[in-house]
C-alpha cells in the first residue's frame, strides 16, 4: 500500500453521504443536457431574507472582515441565548452557554467528537440523517440502530430506549421533527423518552431541533430539555438558521448545553476551522434578532406543499406516504414496486433500484431510504415550487404505472 492510501482507518470505513452523491448523479446528467427535477437537496428554495442580505453587506462595508471569537460574536451568542430562552423555554441560558460553529453539522461532529471513545455507544433511531452513523464511525465508536416503523410514525418508543442502552452507551440523538421522515415528536413522547433518559444518568442526550420552525397543522414544537428540566445538564440542543430563514450556505449552526461541554466543542473547534465566517455571523444576527414574519410565511408554504405532495404520492399506484408532521420532506414507502420491472428493463429488487431508475426514466432524483437506515422507502424534499412538484409527481406515477412484474 502507498502512503497516499493510508488513510486514518475510522475515515476509511465511513461512508460518503447518499444524499451528495445523487446530487453528483444530478450534476452529471444536467451536464449532458437532460431536464432533471430534483428532489433530492435538503434546503429551502426561498432567497435569504432580504434584510439578513443587507445585515451581511453592512458587515463587509463596516470592516466587519476579520477573525472573531472561536465561540462566535457576543452580539450573536446574546441573540441565540435569548432565542433558547424565549421559544424554547431555556430559562438558564446565557449568551456564555452558547456555541456558535460553522452549520449545523459541525456542531453535531464536534460534540460527539468531544467525547467519544473507541468502544462507547450511541443510540439512534432509525430512519435518521444520513451523518448520524458516519459521524460516529469517525470517531471510532459504534452506531447502535434502533429500527422505528412506519406503525409508530417512524418515532423511537421508550420500550425500544431502553433496550438499547447499556453501560456503553453515551449519547442518545433525537432529530424532531425528522430528517427524512417529518415525524415530530409530541411532549408527551418526549417525557416518557424522558422518563427512561432520568435512570441512567451516563447517557448524554443530543437534540437536533434543526426544523424546529418547520411543524404543521397547528402542532407545537417541544425540546427535551424543555420537556424535562432535569435532563438540562447532559443535553446538548442544536439548532441554527440554515432551514428557518434560507441560509443554508451561510453556514451557521449553534447550541446550547453544559459548560464542560461546550468548553469541549470550543477547544476542538479552535484548532479545526477556529471561528465561523464573521459576515455570516452578523447576517445570522440579524435572522434571529430580525422580523420573524419569514418564518411564518414559508412554513405556511412548505405546510401547502406538504399536503398536495401526500394527496399526489397516494394516488401513485405502488406507492404509500405517510402524512409528515413537519420539515419538508415526505418519506415514500416503495414496497410495491420491489420485485417489479421498470417500462426499461430495469430489475427493482431494492429501494436504490427505484431511486436509479427514476432519475435515469423519469429524470425524476430521490434518495433511497435505504441510506437513511429503513428500506423500501425513499425520501422526496419538496422544496420546489407546486408546478415543479407536480410535474415530478406525474413522472413518478407514470413510471409506477408503466412497470412490469
Amino acid at each position: 500500500m502507498s502512503q497516499e492510501q493510508r488513510l486514518n482507518q475510522f475515515l476509511a470505513q465511513a461512508k460518503p453521504s447518499a444524499t451528495y452523491k445523487m446530487i453528483d448523479r444530478v450534476a452529471e446528467k444536467r451536464a449532458t443536457g437532460a431536464k432533471i427535477i430534483s428532489l433530492s437537496a435538503g434546503e429551502p428554495d426561498f432567497d435569504t431574507p432580504e434584510h439578513v442580505r443587507q445585515a451581511a453587506i453592512d458587515a463587509i462595508q463596516t470592516g466587519h472582515t476579520r477573525y472573531t471569537q472561536v465561540a462566535g460574536l457576543r452580539q450573536l451568542r446574546e441573540a441565540i441565548a435569548e432565542k433558547f430562552r424565549h421559544e424554547n423555554q431555556l430559562s438558564h441560558v446565557t449568551w456564555q452557554d452558547t456555541i456558535v460553529c460553522n452549520g449545523g453539522k459541525q456542531v453535531l461532529y464536534n460534540a460527539l467528537a468531544a467525547t467519544l471513545n473507541p468502544d462507547d455507544e450511541v443510540i439512534i433511531p432509525a430512519p435518521y440523517w444520513v451523518s448520524y452513523p458516519e459521524m460516529v464511525q469517525l470517531t471510532g465508536a459504534r452506531s447502535v440502530i434502533v429500527t422505528c416503523t412506519e406503525e409508530y410514525g417512524f418515532k423511537l418508543t421508550p420500550e425500544q430506549l431502553e433496550q438499547a442502552i447499556t453501560p456503553k452507551t453515551r449519547w442518545i440523538i433525537l432529530n424532531s421533527p425528522s430528517n427524512p421522515t417529518g415525524a415530530v415528536y409530541s411532549k408527551a413522547e418526549l417525557q416518557a423518552l424522558a422518563e427512561v433518559l432520568l435512570k441512567y444518568p451516563h447517557v448524554l442526550i443530543l437534540s437536533d431541533d434543526i426544523y424546529e420552525h418547520l411543524t404543521f397543522d397547528q402542532q407545537a414544537f417541544y425540546t427535551i430539555a424543555q420537556v424535562e428540566p432535569r435532563l438540562v445538564e447532559r443535553t446538548l440542543t442544536m439548532n441554527g438558521v440554515s432551514k428557518a430563514y434560507a441560509m443554508t450556505g451561510w453556514r451557521i449552526g449553534f447550541a446550547t448545553g453544559p459548560k464542560w461541554l461546550l468548553n469541549a466543542m470550543e477547544k476542538l473547534q479552535g484548532q479545526q476551522t477556529s471561528g465561523a465566517s464573521s459576515i455570516s455571523q452578523h447576517a445570522a444576527w440579524a435572522a434571529l434578532s430580525g422580523s420573524q414574519n419569514f418564518v411564518h410565511e414559508t412554513n405556511a408554504v412548505f405546510e401547502k406543499r406538504r399536503d398536495l405532495m401526500v394527496k399526489l404520492l397516494n394516488d401513485t399506484p405502488y406507492l404509500h406516504c405517510q402524512k409528515p408532521e413537519g420539515a419538508f420532506y415526505a418519506f415514500v414507502n416503495c414496497a410495491g414496486l420491489i420485485g417489479r420491472i421498470s417500462a426499461q428493463g430495469q430489475p427493482l429488487n431494492s429501494d436504490e433500484d427505484v431511486a436509479l431508475a427514476l432519475l435515469d426514466e423519469a429524470n425524476v432524483a430521490v434518495v433511497q431510504g435505504s441510506a437513511f437506515g429503513l428500506a423500501p422507502y425513499f425520501r422526496i424534499a419538496y422544496a420546489l415550487d407546486d408546478a415543479s412538484l407536480i410535474q415530478a409527481c406525474e413522472a413518478i406515477k407514470a413510471f409506477c404505472q408503466a412497470t412490469t412484474v
